[in-house]
């Protein structure tokens, strides 16, 4: 594939909304890590129920960036639209939950990672679930 093909394909809109919503999953990857640490290590929870409030705490954060930026051409603006595009990105993130925890666990008691590193491997698998239900049903792009 020629230089102009690669262009051609990396500015593809799907390529280009895929792009950002791992730049924004990452982002939020890390803050979600952060306060995963913060509350297993200083709050003294369980890392399985730490992981579920991280979870829900990004959940919200991710909807705005992704509603501004990623899926931009089809944002929501209005404010009706605003929280049903917020609820559905609740649903599709909320059904991924049980699997991000499942893959966790699975990935601290039976591989014997450090439930960091874990949930680091559960947010990637989980985050491919998302983004195609997120792509499809929150943001309507086909």
């Amino acid at each position: 594939m020629g230089d102009s093909g690669y262009r051609s394909v990396a500015k593809h809109p799907t390529v280009v909304r895929l792009y950002r919503f791992v730049v924004v999953g990452a982002s939020a990857a890390l803050v979600q890590t952060v306060v995963l640490w913060l509350l297993v290590e200083y709050a003294g929870l369980n890392y399985l129920v730490a992981a579920t409030l991280a979870i829900e705490m990004t959940i919200i954060l991710q909807f705005f960036v992704n509603n501004a930026w990623t899926f931009q051409h089809a944002q929501y603006t209005a404010r009706y639209d605003y929280l049903v595009g917020l609820l559905r990105t609740n649903v599709v993130r909320g059904t991924a939950i049980p699997l991000q925890l499942a893959l966790l666990w699975a990935f601290v008691n039976w591989a014997g990672f450090v439930y960091l590193v874990a949930n680091g491997f559960a947010i990637f698998i989980s985050g491919l679930y998302r983004y195609y239900l997120d792509s499809r049903w929150t943001w309507q792009i086909a």
